[in-house]
């Protein structure tokens, strides 16, 4: 931490990978690059730029590297605000499984719906 933020404060770029700010795990949920980014943040005012979910240019580079169209491709994800929301911003249909932090009432606090909510991934299998 103390290095990111000298880096940073000398003029470092400030990139992360998505803003999850708590992530999944047996005991419950576990601090993310989110929050990691909050600290930094906090310490050298500056805010950073994600290049990952929910950034659509993740999506969209990622599509085009396997030759696929997002009219034909899905994202599947256990978090509305960077999962299905990179899917929808990159036009493709999404799958919302709740196994990991989202829950089925907090999907009411979005503006966004995802195309199908399901129990877990297993539930998609025959879809694929």
């Amino acid at each position: 931490m103390t290095k990111a933020v000298r880096l940073i404060n000398a003029g470092a770029r400030f990139i992360c990978t998505n803003p999850d700010e708590t992530g999944p795990s047996a005991e419950g949920p576990l601090p993310a690059t989110g929050a990691v980014a909050a600290l930094i943040t906090k310490a050298t005012g500056k805010k950073p730029y994600f290049a990952g979910k929910p950034n659509p240019l993740m999506m969209r580079t990622g599509l085009n590297a396997i030759g696929a169209h997002s009219e034909s491709s899905a994202m599947i994800g256990d978090r509305m605000d960077t999962d299905v929301l990179a899917g929808l911003e990159a036009g493709m249909q999404t799958f919302l499984v709740l196994t990991g932090l989202t829950s089925l009432a907090d999907t009411e606090k979005f503006p966004y719906r995802p195309t199908k909510t399901v129990d877990s991934i297993a539930d998609l299998v025959d879809l694929v």
